[in-house]
């Protein structure tokens, strides 16, 4: 994930995550990005200085595991930690985990072939390319370590 700091054509500025910085090319040259301020669609890359990370690279989630790795940058400020962790609570508490068939499931709730329901799981990129193609909006959350761990 990679996080970006935005700013509208009316000089609001906020944060925004993605996957990839081809993903915040492609979201913002179709207009999917709005500022939450104003709704103003013109949205750029403000100004900011990198991220560098100085401690071991992350080793990857063992295979078949449904859960993206748990480590959040160390130099993310407590409150926005606290506020992923309530995001993920919430998810997990409200949605149905459906792992790699992400995708497939999302497709058929959006054909309505499945009743629908909130779901999180996992999504290739070009399976993500193919929800969009379909008209499927979804969002990539930052997933961090849960609160109790």
């Amino acid at each position: 994930m990679i996080r970006y700091q935005l700013r509208c054509g009316d000089g609001h500025g906020f944060d925004g995550w993605f996957p990839s910085s081809h993903a915040f090319d492609d979201q913002a040259r179709r207009g999917l990005l709005s500022c939450p301020q104003c709704g103003a669609t013109d949205v750029a890359r403000a100004l900011m200085a990198p991220a560098v990370r100085t401690g071991p690279a992350a080793r990857p989630a063992p295979a078949g595991d449904q859960t993206p790795p748990a480590e959040p940058d160390a130099a993310m400020p407590a409150a926005m930690l606290a506020a992923l962790q309530r995001l993920r609570q919430e998810i997990e508490q409200r949605c149905e985990n459906v792992g790699d068939r992400f995708a497939e499931e999302a497709l058929k709730i959006h054909r309505g072939e499945t009743e629908d329901h909130g779901i999180y799981g996992n999504a290739t990129e070009e399976e993500k390319e193919r929800l969009a193609d379909e008209g499927v909006d979804i969002i990539s959350v930052p997933w961090v370590r849960r609160a109790d761990s």
